[in-house]
């Protein structure tokens, strides 16, 4: 696969975003191109104030992604 050729992989984090790993390519929803780095995250939980992209606040607010097994508390 040549460099031009390379695949973008996107991972569901447990209970987090979505990790972008490639050449994406990302649009808002005024037409325009925006800027990130070569590993990015977007949110799913619907609540970054930075949306499309995770600003971490899943951690803070207890995201559970759908069918996902429950996080355990902190410290077990």
């Amino acid at each position: 696969m040549s460099a031009s050729e390379a695949a973008v992989t996107i991972t569901p984090r447990e209970n987090g975003p979505y990790l972008v790993e490639g050449p994406a390519r990302v649009v808002g929803p005024d037409g325009q191109e925006l800027e990130h780095k070569a590993v990015f995250a977007l949110c799913r939980c619907g609540a970054s104030s930075n949306k499309p992209f995770c600003d971490g606040t899943h951690a803070r607010i207890g995201f559970q992604a759908p069918g996902a097994k429950p996080a355990r508390p902190a410290g077990q």
